[in-house]
């Protein structure tokens, strides 16, 4: 009887090591490949973003598709590449975008920004004209005032391969700002 517990709570035991191996390894494979979670710093997204929001990061989706103009995307800083960038894609390959007077315009239309501040005024450094070739795209983050968002007006246009992912749903803070970025 007690050699029979003992197989029994041995038994039990490996099936609780197994269930938890495998609980890692699908935690890991979902992390590396599906999604991934982010955590704001600083304020190059606002007032899309606040600094301290929380949100998912959808990875399997750029094994389908580039990313779109519209979508914002965690890619690895052009400048620094053991930190990331979160930043709103502005214009795709082929594209030409210019900075005029404080607006930004996609091949000569004036974009609509509903996501920036009103009156915001878009700064531009060294350039104010750029042709996005094949395998990149232009990022902006939301926050146009000078000097408050390291973006393609900064380090250029970004390969598509550096996009790690797109932000696509606030988890934290609960309240007004939850739920599904747009």
């Amino acid at each position: 009887m007690e050699e029979d517990k003992k197989i029994k709570a041995k038994s039990e035991t490996m099936e609780w090591v197994k269930s938890i191996f495998f609980a890692v390894i699908v935690a890991i494979l979902i992390k590396t490949f599906i999604f991934n979670t982010t955590y704001v710093l600083g304020s190059s997204m606002y007032p899309t973003l606040h600094e301290k929001d929380r949100l998912f990061t959808n990875k399997i989706s750029l094994y389908f598709s580039n990313p779109g103009r519209g979508d914002i995307v965690i890619l690895k800083a052009p400048d620094n590449p053991s930190k990331d960038y979160i930043k709103r894609v502005i214009a795709l390959a082929g594209d030409t975008v210019e900075i005029k007077d404080g607006k930004v315009y996609l091949n000569g239309e004036i974009l609509e920004e509903d996501y920036i501040a009103e009156n915001a005024y878009t700064h531009t450094y060294d350039e104010d004209t750029w042709l996005v070739p094949k395998g990149y795209v232009f990022v902006l983050g939301d926050n146009r005032e000078e000097g408050a968002s390291k973006d393609s007006r900064y380090f250029g246009c970004i390969s598509v391969e550096s996009i790690k992912g797109k932000a696509n749903f606030r988890y934290f803070p609960f309240g007004d700002r939850f739920g599904k970025l747009e």
